[in-house]
């Protein structure tokens, strides 16, 4: 069996009581970063033997993991933060098992997609989550006058690194419509930053922004 486990984005108390179960239950643990889940392995003290599993060698891993999984084996995936496969490995072994008739099942956690949500103040029963804005200037300025056009809310992830320029554009594309940068979300220097894209940029020119960055984009309901 194939556990799909979701893990905290923050808070290490977020962990479900059922993930910690299966967890200490499984015969091998899939992670993203084996050094990074090792840290949330010894906190709970759970001792399980680690294989990689991350963008470069997920084809490799999932033959190797659909194999082991095919001989009985019960086998936990996970990624550094939240859910596996959202805009994180684990979408290649899931579809694997469908094809192969493998069972598998989904234990849910935390997703900061979600959280920011709520946490947002924007439109909440429909959204559209378009994973991280491309890297390029036009491609990334698509996206925003595609979020622009949209009725719901549009969910992205942003590198801390990149976020000015993407409220620059934001501010240029949509100056009027309401934004939301949520950064560090269960950790201790959590933030809701809400405003148009003039007001976040100048935020974060004087306060640059540090750590994971959910932006959320109104949709054309709110404006």
């Amino acid at each position: 069996m194939l556990y799909v486990v979701g893990t905290p984005i923050g808070n290490l108390d977020d962990i479900t009581l059922r993930a910690l179960a299966i967890l200490k239950s499984v015969d091998l643990i899939a992670a993203e970063d084996t050094r990074h889940s090792g840290n949330l392995l010894r906190h709970f003290e759970i001792r399980k033997p680690l294989l990689s599993y991350h963008e470069h060698n997920e084809a490799m891993r999932t033959a190797e993991l659909s194999e082991r999984l095919t001989a009985g084996a019960n086998i936990a995936l996970i990624t550094d933060a939240g859910m596996p496969g959202l805009s994180d490995p684990g979408a290649r072994l899931i579809r694997k098992c469908i094809e192969q008739v493998l069972p598998f099942t989904i234990v849910p956690g935390v997703s900061a997609i979600t959280t920011a949500l709520v946490g947002s103040g924007l439109r909440m029963d429909r959204f559209c989550y378009r994973g991280f804005l491309p890297v390029k200037s036009g491609q990334r300025e698509r996206e925003i006058t595609a979020a622009a056009s949209r009725a719901e809310t549009t969910i992205f992830f942003e590198s801390p690194y990149r976020i000015n320029k993407t409220l620059g554009a934001c501010a240029a594309l949509l100056p009027e419509r309401k934004l939301c940068v949520a950064r560090e979300l269960t950790k201790k220097f959590e933030e809701f930053q809400r405003g148009t894209g003039s007001d976040l940029l100048a935020h974060y020119e004087a306060h640059p922004a540090k750590g994971e960055i959910t932006l959320l984009i109104a949709g054309t309901d709110e404006t």
